[in-house]
């Protein structure tokens, strides 16, 4: 049987130059599998703690050696001659033993990356491909990508309120062709920012990140691009928008575009944002703990568009069931580090898809060359994918993952194009 041999963790440094933790998993005959863990920079109330340091005299703050000492002392102890194919009782040996709510002993970065790595190492010896051993022999589907081209708030330092506006090619026949569509648009995009004398730097995860004067100012330039590719905007390419509303809320209102806005105010704004565009999708579109809020805008637009929670849920079964029986969206994003097992992520994109939430696989804004989620994304057809924008490489590995997946599942695979929007 393919025990563990030794699970061994060091601090490597993430797309944004800060720390995180890498693991490598051995078995007692020589298979290994290895997993990079990522980190955000707008994180919500109720994710699973990442264990820093907080020593200013060492990376600023942000090292993880704790975490990593956690890993070679603690984890590597519980696991030794554990079967890396158990991943499960693996997982709950990590979660028993931190005992806490949300990981704050062992670390949720230790524990998703030790997670992680046991999981490649396990199909390492099998010897197939990962998605391979996440999924079954129904796996097929690769994700209609949500690509963002336009970075704001934190993931920029620019005047934009909205997190990411993102492009979804939705008309493409196969990933190969969607991921054409979406480079056109992308470099298209930056010619028209260069003639405009606006800047064509980037953000976090590779969208441009001009100064605009407003929201709409982005979608609008977006349009524009789609159309000089001579693309339909809605039917070849759509749009899906982050505002990370949560970062937007003080005081009981919101703040965007320099105005305050009530929650009724705000959804008010977003039915006028859909009618004029061809918005299909807005995650976190409301605070993370405005509940009545969320009712209501699922009430309100809900048969319309997709409406994603991501820190309303932090892809937690318990907040995912709450919103369940309250009602609050039809979509989740989920993030294995918002969480900290690969177990407990599958428990709750199962929970979502019994349920008929829509489930997206998203990466961070510190990300690394580890391709794992693209793994995931077509092991469980979830259908949908962030991973970020046609720039920086911590991005683009995880689209030519999935290039290599279609490859591999030639004259199998399906593209999964249009997504159903609204309940």
């Amino acid at each position: 049987m393919p025990y563990i041999n030794n699970v061994y963790a060091r601090q490597v440094l993430d797309s944004r130059g800060f720390p995180t933790i890498q693991v490598e998993v051995t078995t007692e005959s020589g298979f290994c599998g290895s997993a990079i863990v990522p980190s955000g920079a707008s994180t919500g109330k109720y994710e699973a703690l990442e264990l820093r340091d907080n020593d200013d005299s060492r990376y600023l703050g942000k090292s993880v050696f704790k975490a990593v000492n956690n890993i070679n002392d603690t984890i590597n102890k519980l696991l030794k001659q554990k079967n890396v194919l158990s991943q499960r009782e693996i997982d709950m040996t990590m979660i028993r033993y931190d005992n806490s709510e949300n990981k704050s002993k062992l670390g949720a970065n230790a524990t998703l990356a030790v997670s992680l790595a046991v999981a490649n190492c396990a199909a390492n010896y099998l010897d197939i491909p990962l998605y391979r051993y996440l999924g079954t022999p129904n796996t097929r589907v690769l994700p209609t990508p949500m690509i963002n081209i336009i970075n704001g708030g934190s993931h920029a330092d620019n005047s934009l309120d909205f997190q990411e506006f993102m492009i979804m090619p939705i008309s493409a026949n196969s990933f190969y062709q969607a991921m054409e569509m979406a480079t056109n648009v992308f470099h298209t995009l930056k010619a028209i920012l260069k003639r405009a004398n606006l800047a064509t730097s980037v953000g976090d995860e590779g969208g441009f990140a001009p100064n605009l004067n407003s929201n709409e100012e982005a979608l609008e330039l977006i349009i524009k691009a789609i159309n000089e590719c001579h693309l339909q905007p809605g039917k070849d390419i759509a749009i899906a928008l982050d505002v990370a509303a949560s970062e937007l809320y003080h005081n009981g209102v919101y703040t965007i575009n320099n105005q305050d806005y009530s929650t009724k105010e705000l959804i008010v704004y977003y039915e006028k944002l859909i009618s004029k565009y061809p918005i299909i999708s807005i995650e976190d579109g409301l605070d993370q703990e405005d509940y009545s809020g969320w009712r209501e805008l699922t009430n309100k637009l809900g048969d319309k568009i997709q409406l994603v929670g991501d820190d309303l849920f932090v892809t937690n079964t318990k907040r995912l069931q709450r919103g369940i029986d309250e009602h609050y969206s039809n979509s989740i994003l989920i993030k294995l580090n918002q969480i900290g097992t690969l177990s407990e992520t599958l428990d709750c994109i199962e929970l979502a898809t019994k349920n008929k939430i829509a489930p997206i696989i998203s990466h961070r804004s510190g990300e690394s060359e580890d391709t794992f989620i693209a793994d995931l994304a077509v092991a469980l057809n979830i259908g949908q994918i962030k991973t970020g924008s046609m720039s920086r490489s911590e991005r683009i590995c995880k689209y030519n993952r999935l290039l290599k997946i279609e490859d591999d599942l030639a004259g199998f695979s399906c593209y999964q194009g249009k997504i159903k929007k609204g309940l």
